[in-house]
């Protein structure tokens, strides 16, 4: 089996990094290499594993603070790092022994049997979603269908025929691992792995469920209410627990993680909470000032536009964003302001503009006198 890799390097990060880097570069990479992004790419699909799998370490306190320190003994299941026993966070002597293969005659109390049968956290599942620029900003309710692996309602999630149970395995005597001697120069030496007909469980089932053959789950479509809280972004994660696949030896089931693709607004543009805007004005506006309608993602907002505004001026409506994740405050509304010029004039209109122009002198502008005299001087 191929060594693992470090969690920090599969995300792209460096030890230490904050629990804010590891969202972000979780986002970052499960968006790149999701089965969806890749259909049939194989290779994206081993790194979509890697990520999670890295993922569901870093973003755990408690397992982050035990890889940090072991590594990726630190969050095996089998390799005895879980207690809280002496020596630094090692589970205790039997611990200590064992993992070196018990060649100091294994056993000390059963700890073998305890690693083996421990309960086991299920497999964590993630899904794609397409909402609404308006489902991101105000939130929403959406049901998701997902096929995934459930408990078997047949067996009860047991892998045993309805009216049976499992038995103790006959090689391993319940332990869920065997012990071999070795003779060696330095004597007798024994070594313990997992038992092979159980598979470690310490039990084996002689009578099969007929739904699930003895998996304890059956593959099935599972329709989820998902709850979208106002504010999220494109990229936004959000987890659900409990809806990932079944647990293994009675442990929890996995989790389920949403990840949001936002579809972008045909008017708006959005950085953070704050939206920018973009509204065309008419010369007689930006020069006599005006009263104009702007849009909002609550319904129409009127503005005064002062005499004298310039074209590209931007002008601040607070409260008139999205509303923050994490905090009740909205971010503002940016209306920038262009000046828009006609170009299907009758003759008429023509003669308006040329009488306009007549009576509205250079002194009038600021720039264009400005500009007039800057020339002047440099051909004077």
């Amino acid at each position: 089996m191929a060594e693992k890799r470090d969690y920090y390097e599969v995300l792209g990060l460096q030890k230490g990094a904050s629990d804010d880097e590891i969202k972000k570069a979780f986002r970052k990479m499960a968006m790149k290499y999701h089965p969806d992004k890749n259909p049939g790419d194989k290779e994206a699909e081993e790194k979509f594993k890697e990520v999670n799998e890295a993922y569901s370490v870093l973003s755990d306190a408690d397992k982050k603070s035990k890889y940090d320190r072991f590594g990726h003994a630190g969050v095996d299941p089998n390799a005895g790092f879980g207690g809280a026993g002496g020596f630094g966070g090692f589970g205790g002597f039997e611990d200590i022994f064992d993992m070196f293969g018990g060649a100091f005659g294994g056993g000390f109390g059963g700890g073998g049997q305890r690693r083996a049968n421990q309960p086991r956290k299920g497999r964590d599942l993630q899904k794609a979603i397409t909402i609404t620029f308006e489902e991101a900003a105000f939130g929403a309710k959406k049901t998701i269908e997902i096929s995934k692996y459930v408990a078997c309602s047949t067996c009860n999630g047991e892998g045993t025929k309805p009216g049976t149970s499992k038995k103790t395995c006959p090689r391993c005597n319940g332990t869920g691992q065997v012990a071999t001697m070795q003779r060696t120069p330095f004597g007798q030496f024994q070594s313990v792995t997992t038992c092979d007909q159980c598979g470690g469980s310490g039990k084996i089932i002689e009578e099969p469920c007929p739904d699930c053959r003895g998996e304890g789950k059956v593959r099935k479509n599972v329709t989820i209410s998902v709850d979208i809280p106002a504010g999220v972004d494109n990229e936004s994660v959000i987890p659900i627990r409990g809806q990932g696949e079944p647990g293994i030896n009675g442990g929890p089931a996995g989790d389920l993680y949403i990840v949001l693709n936002v579809k972008p607004h045909k008017m708006f543009k959005r950085n953070g909470a704050d939206l920018y805007l973009e509204i065309p004005i008419s010369f007689d506006q930006a020069a006599l000032g005006a009263e104009i309608v702007v849009p909002t993602l609550e319904g129409k907002v009127s503005y005064k536009v002062p005499a004298g505004t310039q074209p590209g001026t931007t002008f601040r409506l607070r409260d008139k964003g999205i509303k923050h994740l994490k905090r009740e405050a909205k971010g503002d509304l940016y209306v920038k302001v262009n000046l828009e010029v006609p170009t299907k004039l009758n003759g008429k209109q023509k003669k308006a503009i040329q009488h306009m122009a007549e009576a509205v002198t250079e002194e009038c502008y600021q720039k264009k006198s400005g500009f007039a005299e800057k020339i002047r001087e440099l051909f004077s």
